[in-house]
């Protein structure tokens, strides 16, 4: 799930965008990404596990990162981030994680905090440990406008738009 930033985060960003970080972890991608943005970028670091979003503030803060602006929170639930304010939404093994009555809130805050003319990276994985069937990745692709996807043998891959 840990594919080096520069194939999954430097195509899509550029410095002084806002972007989103759901499922960030630890910060991985997120600090990458806060370096590519500068100061008038933000990056909104999302997990729903509270001891890693306390780590990383505590990371960002020792490290100076002014620009992450981290929430302990479920995707379903984005309400700190203005509708149609990002630029970019890294999604990178959070949909396969999400449980099934919460997947459909989290795919609509998705939609309502991208910008109109934004790109999100979205992927899953499959097989054991999974919650994400084919069928529903599948249905979750047909609200986008998809640029690309890619079904790897454990991850499915797609950059997506709004229609």
């Amino acid at each position: 799930m840990f594919e080096p930033p520069k194939k999954f985060v430097e195509p899509y960003i550029k410095s002084g965008q806002v972007v989103a970080d759901l499922g960030c972890g630890p910060g991985y991608y997120s600090f990458h990404m806060a370096n590519i943005l500068g100061s008038e970028g933000k990056v909104y670091s999302v997990d729903s596990d509270e001891r890693v979003i306390k780590a990383l503030k505590d990371k960002a803060e020792k490290k100076g990162y002014k620009n992450i602006e981290a929430h302990a929170s479920s995707a379903s639930n984005l309400s700190f981030i203005k509708n149609e304010s990002v630029d970019f939404i890294f999604a990178n093994g959070l949909l396969c994680c999400v449980a099934p009555l919460e997947i459909d809130a989290a795919i609509s805050e998705i939609k309502r905090i991208l910008k109109p003319d934004g790109l999100a990276f979205l992927s899953a994985a499959k097989g054991f440990g999974s919650y994400m069937e084919k069928e529903k990745w599948e249905e979750i692709l047909r609200g986008f406008k998809v640029h690309k996807r890619e079904d790897k043998f454990s991850n499915r891959l797609a950059e997506v738009s709004l229609k």
